[in-house]
């Protein structure tokens, strides 16, 4: 059970292409982001039957290729475990010292484009939810900027199983979240297992997902620089607002215009607890539920790698 939910959880968008990636800009992704706005919250619902079609199995095929293609954008195409979303986008800010390569030293400022998304099928309080946060950082702070940039992703979750959390700022996500098997879980265990059994042959570690993207984004020497073990978000305290759906929740004129989640990262665990340190900041500022959030946005799976320094 433990390794199906940690497989489910990280599974955060499959795709359904694969081509030489050469970058995006950010204007682009975004304007793509906010083209086709639902009007309605869409509730997009997961089945066994989903996952083949005619003589195909497409979380073989998802699977194979989350790994290896970066498109930020692709062709409309179907999340199998993180199917109803929101965007946000802003800026990632690191402010304190730290011993970090890449967009973790301080100094760094990066656009954002992340997709908050809950596991399965829940998106209401009341339900089991299973936050998720993926991101992608573009190496500039000049929204204006048209050269394209290749982007460094990232995935967190809260709690794979899903807890009973009222609000999304009321979690913290991590790259190596809690697991709970919760009912949620269990009721959808046909799918879970067989989404499992599929992604787990595709990477050999899939229950964390490493942050070197960002810590070797714009180093000329990659290999060398220190990358956190784990990474942390959380929304700032005081920034609670009451809605029934996480999307409503979301929403960036519900915090007049910023939304704050605070960056930390840790490379040590003390008697059983992670050394977590605040290091930065990420200041959402605008948002977006559309249809190319749920079905074109896609985020690249860092696969795992042993030779790492932390």
């Amino acid at each position: 059970m433990k390794e199906l939910v940690l497989i489910l959880g990280l599974m955060m968008s499959l795709n359904v292409s694969s081509k030489e990636y050469t970058g995006s800009t950010y204007s682009g992704v975004w304007a793509q982001v906010e083209s086709d706005s639902y009007k309605k919250l869409p509730k997009h619902k997961i089945s066994v039957a989903s996952l083949f079609g005619f003589l195909e199995n497409k979380i073989k095929r998802a699977a194979d290729r989350t790994l290896s293609d970066k498109s930020d954008v692709l062709p409309q195409f179907r999340k199998l475990a993180h199917p109803n979303g929101t965007c946000l986008t802003g800026t990632w800010e690191i402010t304190e010292s730290n011993p970090y390569g890449g967009y973790f030293k301080k100094g760094s400022e990066a656009l954002i484009v992340a997709r908050a998304s809950t596991a399965l099928t829940g998106t209401t309080v009341g339900r089991n939810r299973g936050f998720g946060l993926a991101g992608k950082l573009f190496p500039t702070n000049d929204p204006l900027n048209e050269e394209k940039l290749k982007t460094a992703n990232f995935f967190l979750v809260d709690d794979l199983g899903g807890t009973k959390a009222r609000h999304y700022t009321d979690v913290e996500m991590t790259n190596e979240p809690e697991v709970s098997p919760t009912l949620a879980v269990i009721a959808h265990a046909i799918y879970s297992i067989k989404l499992a059994i599929t992604f787990g042959k595709a990477d050999s570690n899939p229950g964390i997902r490493q942050v070197y993207e960002i810590s070797e984004l714009g180093e000329d020497e990659p290999e060398s620089v220190l990358t956190p073990q784990w990474m942390k978000v959380g929304a700032q305290k005081g920034q609670t607002v009451d809605r029934k759906d996480f999307r409503d929740e979301l929403r960036i004129d519900n915090y007049a215009g910023e939304l704050l989640m605070d960056i930390s990262v840790a490379s040590k665990e003390v008697d059983g607890k992670k050394n977590w340190e605040k290091i930065g900041v990420i200041r959402f500022t605008d948002s977006e539920v559309s249809n190319s959030c749920d079905h074109r946005l896609h985020f690249h799976h860092p696969k795992w790698r042993s030779n790492l320094n932390h």
